[in-house]
């Protein structure tokens, strides 16, 4: 069968095989039920959706002509190793400086991925992101992540 579109091919692979590994994984989780779901409950029923996204996704590449057969232009490397140093970071600073710098810093740093870097919008992005994140994460599901940093001995 001929690939009729290739970025919807790798992107439709991409989603299956990520959904399926998701899928298997979520398994190792109590599903519980319905009314009550356990933890993979959640993961289980996105990873399945996500999969079949994907599997819709790869059949339309197989089967819809696109012009060009719309090929997959090269990797943008910079953005990716900007966001993945972005996260890593974040994850290595939350529990030491807190919600309240860790996040402005991953805004910070994520904002360098891009081609138009405007001061005003970063701030402005770190702000309302940071207010957010303490409103969902440590004020409405009261998870214990430190606001401050550690060392100010808050």
């Amino acid at each position: 069968m001929k690939i009729k579109s290739q970025r919807d091919f790798f992107s439709g692979l991409m989603f299956v095989i990520v959904g399926v590994v998701f899928a298997v994984g979520a398994t190792n989780y109590s599903m519980g039920s319905s009314a009550k779901p356990g933890a993979g409950y959640f993961p289980l029923i996105l990873s399945v959706l996500m999969a079949i996204l994907g599997a819709i996704v790869l059949f339309k590449s197989l089967t819809i002509e696109t012009e060009g057969g719309d090929p997959i232009g090269a990797i943008a490397w910079r953005p990716l190793i900007v966001i993945v140093v972005a996260i890593t970071v974040f994850g290595a600073t939350i529990n030491l400086l807190g919600l309240v710098i860790a996040v402005p810093l991953l805004i910070l740093i994520t904002s360098l991925a891009g081609d138009e870097f405007k001061w005003l919008g970063v701030v402005l992005n770190a702000v309302v992101l940071t207010v957010f994140s303490w409103l969902i994460f440590v004020y409405g599901l009261k998870l214990t992540i430190p606001l401050w940093p550690s060392f100010l001995g808050s």
